[in-house]
């Protein structure tokens, strides 16, 4: 009998169920001189971050990862204030990342990427080729990976207008 319980919760966390919520950065401000490639988001930029936040506002977020551009940290920052959680940075070209984000154990996470790493992070997540490069004019897609004990299952969904 007390082996019961020991044998359940093991059966349970085996079971549980955590969503990685990916998206691209809002829309880009057009470059000002001095800025390289550390563009801040426009006005639509920033209303798609607030989007976000709404979208994800019942999603119990336990982790929200950004690059750390000043675009990806505004998109990221919403939701992640919403949460009552800060932003960890990761290197978008770090082939290990989803890695480690696999091993930090259950809870919801939000990552948010650029047009040309998001793709990556999904494949990665995935274990298969899903998408390519999102086109540079894209923004507003969700792309949405639920792990069930070691089963991963994908969604694309659409957040802001």
């Amino acid at each position: 009998m007390r082996f019961i319980l020991p044998v359940l919760l093991i059966v349970l966390a085996s079971c549980q169920t955590t969503r990685y919520y990916i998206v691209r950065h809002g829309e880009k401000a057009d470059p000002a001189a001095g800025t390289g490639s550390d563009v801040p988001l426009s006005p639509a930029g920033e209303a798609r971050a607030q989007a976000l936040q709404a979208r994800l506002a019942n999603a119990r977020l336990k982790y929200v990862y950004s690059t750390n551009y000043t675009r990806t940290k505004a998109t990221a920052a919403p939701a992640a204030s919403a949460a009552g959680l800060g932003l960890v940075f990761y290197d978008p070209k770090d082939t290990a990342f989803v890695g480690r984000v696999l091993a930090q154990g259950p809870g919801n996470t939000l990552i948010v990427g650029h047009s040309n790493s998001v793709d990556d992070l999904v494949n990665r997540f995935l274990g298969r080729s899903e998408l390519t490069d999102l086109p540079d004019s894209a923004y507003g897609d969700l792309f949405i990976i639920t792990k069930r004990g070691k089963r991963m299952s994908f969604r694309h969904a659409q957040f802001g207008e």
